[in-house]
């Protein structure tokens, strides 16, 4: 979401601003004499590798069996609830 910020706005409250791109992920758009001036949006993050993702792996939180039981239960209660997709070819 872009915020309006006028530029004055934008200097007097610098350190919240760049809080709230950096934290909450907004982007805000700053104004000076009604007109856009600049865009201030927060910087993607970089791109984990695989090996990366795979070390997060053991500290993730994990279902233990009866969770994953239950869980399996309700997936295949909603797949049941679902109606067949309609064929192409009928």
């Amino acid at each position: 979401m872009n915020r309006i910020v006028t530029v004055t706005e934008a200097s007097r409250g610098f350190a919240d601003l760049v809080n709230r791109v950096f934290y909450r992920r907004e982007s805000a758009v700053l104004m000076r004499g009604g007109k856009p001036v600049a865009k201030i949006v927060p910087v993607d993050e970089p791109a984990k590798t695989g090996g990366e993702l795979a070390s997060l792996w053991p500290d993730l939180p994990h279902l233990d069996l009866v969770e994953a039981e239950a869980f399996a239960h309700d997936l295949e209660g909603f797949r049941s609830a679902l109606p067949l997709p309609a064929s192409k070819w009928d």
